[in-house]
């Protein structure tokens, strides 16, 4: 996780510097075509970081919930039963021992069960305070990103129509070429029978005249 929000604060600091550079060329130079496409790249990868970042919080909620039901299961093993708002609440006391109490430390098992609630709890602890932690960078891209939509929206949706016209242009090229291709090829082939038809009337009016 440590090396995952390192790598996310670089590429948002690294955004940042771009979004900066192209401010201060929009004010010396509007119209520069190449300032425009910067523009649309950077918005492009706004949004792309904000979707990996969108993820990679998902996944992090997810191995929460894995988390939190594995010391749900644990505890009942020991006897205890909880309901998932009487969890919520031990969670947030951010203290282990509130989910050992009463369990008798007698067998084998009881040991490992209650290292295993411990080390579930660690890991929501640390799953937290990095969601935490992220919580303003992503707020701070999706912000962004936000501002930006409507105008990369517009963008794809004429890429995507270009696309889909140069893949139909491209079906109609091929087919046009393959009826040239057959049309030659009946052209050839008349001209070889004619050539034939030629070859035999000349043959058979020569005979005819006894040339």
């Amino acid at each position: 996780m440590a090396d995952i929000k390192k790598t996310a604060n670089r590429v948002r600091a690294k955004l940042k510097v771009i979004e900066q550079n192209i401010e201060q060329e929009e004010h010396t130079n509007k119209s520069s075509a190449d300032l425009r496409i910067r523009k649309t790249q950077h918005s492009t990868l706004s949004r792309k970081f904000v979707e990996v970042m969108t993820e990679y919080n998902r996944t992090q909620t997810d191995y929460r919930e894995r988390c939190k039901g594995r010391i749900q299961r644990q505890l009942e093993i020991t006897g205890r039963t909880t309901t998932n708002e009487e969890l919520e609440e031990m969670l947030e006391q951010g203290n282990p021992a509130v989910f050992t109490q009463g369990i008798i430390m007698e067998t084998q098992q009881a040991k490992q069960t209650l290292a295993d609630i411990e080390a579930r709890h660690a890991d929501i602890i640390k799953l937290e305070n990095s969601i935490r932690e992220l919580h303003d960078m992503f707020m701070d891209m999706a912000m962004l990103v936000e501002s930006q939509g409507e105008m990369i929206d517009r963008i794809e949706y004429h890429v995507e129509h270009a696309v889909d016209y140069v893949q139909t242009a491209t079906q109609d090229t091929k087919k046009a070429l393959k009826y040239q291709s057959k049309a030659r090829r009946k052209k050839i082939m008349i001209m070889i029978c004619l050539a034939i038809l030629a070859i035999i009337l000349a043959t058979t009016i020569g005979s005819y005249f006894g040339l």
